[in-house]
């Protein structure tokens, strides 16, 4: 597994092994997914949610996103977003690993984690959401996104999952826009719906 552009281009990630707890999103997938957000990348603030490695959140900064805040319950993948971090952020500009947040919290107890000591109240410009496939966490997860403060006009949430997986077509404020699938894995996308 490898950042596969921008500035951490080629760098090497660390992987979990035969961990079941951590799936990290394929190359082949990442680099579609890329393709699709393309420019929007360039300054925004990024939520990685169920980071895992890190891979989706280390590719957006390595592409030119402002900051990232990663957030996984797992101690394990907490430790590998930390070291490709480290690994990956060197390449960059100094002070780049300011850029990168990591905050451990449990998101079946909801979105109430704290960056930097404070409860979250900032908006983000897109949300990548990986949860474990098959567990319902996907649909469970974006209903709460829905409901939060940390959506904006602009906001583009990319939920991850089997392919084989449905997904709402809208929540109260989210509405999906667009479907892609790369063999076992499925991404979809939302954003607010416009006010009438």
């Amino acid at each position: 597994m490898r950042i596969i552009s921008g500035h951490a281009r080629g760098r090497k990630l660390f992987t979990p092994g035969d961990s079941n707890l951590i799936r990290p999103t394929a190359d082949r997938a990442r680099e579609a997914l890329f393709s699709i957000i393309g420019n929007r990348i360039l300054s925004a603030r990024v939520l990685d949610l169920y980071s895992g490695t890190g891979a989706l959140g280390i590719e957006s900064l390595s592409r030119g996103a402002t900051q990232v805040v990663f957030v996984d319950k797992h101690h394990n993948a907490l430790e590998l977003t930390r070291k490709n971090c480290e690994v990956c952020l060197q390449s960059m500009e100094p002070g780049s690993e300011k850029r990168a947040i990591i905050v451990k919290h449990d998101l079946n107890r909801g979105l109430n984690f704290t960056i930097d000591n404070a409860f979250t109240v900032r908006t983000f410009d897109l949300i990548f959401l990986d949860p474990p496939y098959n567990k319902g966490l996907a649909e469970k997860s974006l209903k709460d996104i829905d409901s939060s403060k940390l959506i904006a006009t602009n906001t583009l949430v990319i939920a991850e999952d089997r392919s084989s997986v449905t997904l709402p077509k809208s929540f109260t404020r989210l509405t999906l826009f667009d479907t892609r699938r790369y063999g076992d894995t499925g991404f979809w996308f939302y954003t607010i719906t416009p006010s009438l």
